[in-house]
C-alpha cells in the first residue's frame, strides 16, 4: 500500500515537471519578437541558460557577447534586417544619428518588456494547459499556473534587477578579425564613459549601420587624438601563420606600435634567421626581447630589421612611449629546465634579469612607461618601478595587480603563444589557439583597457576577442607571477 505521504511527494514532482514543461514550451514559443530600433529590424529570444547574459548577433560580421545580467535565462538579439535608406539618411545627418542614438534605447526597453509580459504570459498558460491535460483538476492547474508564474516572473525579474549597462564597454567578439575593430569601437572613448550607456548603444548602431552600408569597404573607427595603440604578441616559436594575423592586426587597429617579449624562434639557428624577415613588412615599430629560445643571431636579425629595436638592459622611446626591456638570461632550445649558460652578467638568473632591469629603470631621469621581460618570475623586482610589465613564456594569458610598494601601482600582462606554441602546440588533443592583444594607452601613457585577440589553433579558424576596461584604482590582486614551466 502506498502512504499518503508518498502519494503527495510524486504529485508534487509530477506537478513541478509538469510546470517546468510547460515553462519551457511556453519560453521557446512567446519568447521570441521583432522591433524596429534605430534603422534595424532586431529580433528577440529568451532561451534558458544557467549563466544569463546577452548575445547581439551581426551577420554576416559576427557577434558581441555581453555579461550584461544574471539568471538563468539568456537574451539574443540578431539584426534581421537594415532599411537601408534609413541608414543612409541617418548617416548623411548627425543630428539623426544622435537622435536615433536617444531613441535606440526606449525603443530596445519597450521592445524587452513586451517580450517579457509575453514570455511570462505565454508560459503560464502553457503550463496551466499542460497541467489540465495532464491531471484534469482544477486546483492543480491553479497551482500549476501560479507556480509558472513565480518561476518565470522570478527569473525575469532576476534579469531585470541584476541588469549591467556598463557591459557594453567590455564585450566579447566572435567572427572575423578584420570586422573587430569597426564593431567594438574605441576602446579609450569606452573607457572614459562607459557607464553612459546611450551613447554606447548609439555608437553600436552607428558603427553597425556604416558597415552594412560600406562593406566594400570597411571603415575603422576614428581614434581619440590621445590614444596609443600597442599590439603585444610574445612566442610566436616559428609559426607562419602568426604573421598574416599581426599584419591584419596592425592594419585593422591602426597600431602605433608591435612589443614582442621573445621566443619568436624555437632553436635560434641560422635557418630560423629568414622567419623574423616578416617584421620589415610590418607597416609599425617593432620592439623586441630575446627570449630562452631565442640566440644573440636571433636578436641581430631582427635588429637588421629596419622598423625593429632590440633592447636588452637598455631603453627606447617608440610612438611617444618609453620602454625599457631585457633579454631572458637563459639559452635553453632543448627545453631543458637548467640554464644552458647566462648571455651577460651580473643577470645569472631570471630574477637576476627583473633585478637589472630595475636598476637601470631606477637610474634613468625620465619614466618609463613599459617594462619588457620574457620570463613573468623577473617581474617581481619591477614592481613599483613601471606602471605595466609586459611578458610571455608561460604560453597562458593573465593579466594581474602587484601588491603595491609605493606610489606606482605595476600591473602585469604575461601573453599567450601568438604562434600556437608552434609545432609543439599541436601536442594536445585540440591545437593550442594563437593569441595576442591590442593595448590601449591614455594620454599619460597609462592602460585604458585592453582586447585580448584568439584566433584557434592550427586547422581551426574561429576569432575571438574579449575586451576588458581597466579601472582607475584596481584592486590588488596578492597573488605571485605565475611560475615558470619547465617545457617552454
Amino acid at each position: 500500500m502506498r502512504s499518503p505521504w508518498a502519494g503527495r511527494v510524486l504529485a508534487a514532482v509530477a506537478l513541478v515537471a509538469v510546470t517546468a514543461t510547460g515553462i519551457t514550451i511556453g519560453t521557446l514559443l512567446g519568447g521570441r519578437g521583432a522591433s524596429d530600433v534605430g534603422p534595424f529590424r532586431v529580433a528577440f529570444q529568451l532561451t534558458p541558460s544557467t549563466d544569463g547574459g546577452t548575445e547581439i548577433a551581426i551577420p554576416p560580421l559576427g557577434s558581441l557577447f555581453l555579461d550584461s545580467h544574471d539568471g538563468p535565462a539568456r537574451l539574443t538579439v540578431r539584426l534581421d534586417s537594415l532599411d537601408q535608406r534609413r541608414t543612409e539618411a541617418l548617416l548623411d545627418d548627425p543630428a539623426g544619428l544622435a537622435h536615433a542614438g536617444t531613441t535606440a534605447p526606449e525603443d530596445l526597453r519597450d521592445a524587452l518588456v513586451r517580450l517579457g509580459l509575453r514570455t511570462l504570459g505565454v508560459s503560464v498558460l502553457a503550463s496551466m494547459l499542460l497541467a489540465g491535460l495532464t491531471f484534469r483538476s482544477v486546483r492543480r492547474v491553479a497551482w500549476s499556473g501560479g507556480l509558472a508564474l513565480l518561476v518565470t516572473g522570478g527569473t525575469l525579474g532576476t534579469a531585470a534587477l541584476t541588469v549591467r549597462p556598463q557591459a557594453l564597454a567590455e564585450p566579447r567578439y566572435e567572427g572575423l578579425l578584420v570586422n573587430a575593430p569597426a564593431l567594438i569601437g574605441d576602446a579609450q572613448r569606452i573607457a572614459d564613459d562607459y557607464s553612459r550607456y546611450a551613447e554606447q548603444l548609439q555608437r553600436l548602431v552607428g558603427n553597425v549601420g556604416e558597415l552594412y552600408t560600406t562593406v566594400s569597404t570597411l571603415p575603422i573607427y576614428q581614434a581619440a587624438p590621445d590614444t596609443t595603440r600597442i599590439l603585444h604578441v610574445s612566442d610566436l616559436h616559428l609559426n607562419p601563420a602568426a604573421w598574416p594575423m599581426i599584419n591584419t592586426v596592425v592594419e585593422q587597429y591602426d597600431i602605433d606600435l608591435v612589443i614582442d617579449t621573445g621566443d619568436i624562434t624555437d632553436w635560434g639557428s641560422e635557418p630560423e634567421t629568414s622567419y623574423v624577415s616578416m617584421i620589415g613588412q610590418l607597416k609599425a615599430p617593432y620592439v623586441y626581447i630575446r627570449g630562452n629560445h631565442d640566440s644573440p643571431r636571433t636578436a641581430a636579425a631582427v635588429a637588421s630589421q629596419p622598423n625593429a629595436v632590440v633592447l636588452n638592459d637598455s631603453v627606447t622611446t617608440v610612438a611617444g612611449v618609453t620602454v625599457a626591456g631585457i633579454g631572458d638570461p637563459r639559452f635553453t632550445p632543448d627545453k631543458q629546465e637548467a640554464e644552458a649558460g647566462p648571455w651577460e652578467e651580473p643577470a645569472t638568473t631570471v630574477e637576476g634579469t627583473g633585478k637589472q632591469l630595475a636598476t637601470t629603470i631606477r637610474s634613468l631621469d625620465q619614466s618609463v612607461d613599459i617594462a619588457l621581460v620574457h620570463d613573468p618570475a623577473s617581474a617581481t623586482a619591477l614592481n613599483g618601478a613601471t606602471p605595466l610589465v609586459l611578458a610571455g613564456h608561460t604560453h597562458q594569458r593573465k593579466v594581474t595587480t602587484m601588491p603595491p610598494t609605493g606610489t606606482v601601482t605595476t600591473r602585469l600582462a604575461v601573453q599567450g603563444s601568438t604562434g600556437g606554441a608552434g609545432l609543439r602546440g599541436l601536442e594536445g588533443d585540440e591545437p593550442m589557439p594563437l593569441v595576442m592583444s591590442v593595448l590601449y594607452l591614455g594620454a599619460d601613457h597609462r592602460l585604458q583597457a585592453y582586447d585580448d585577440i584568439q584566433v584557434g589553433g592550427t586547422g581551426t579558424a574561429q576569432v575571438s576577442l574579449s575586451r576588458k576596461v581597466v579601472d582607475d584604482k584596481p584592486p590588488v590582486n596578492p597573488a605571485a607571477p605565475p611560475a615558470t614551466p619547465a617545457d617552454n
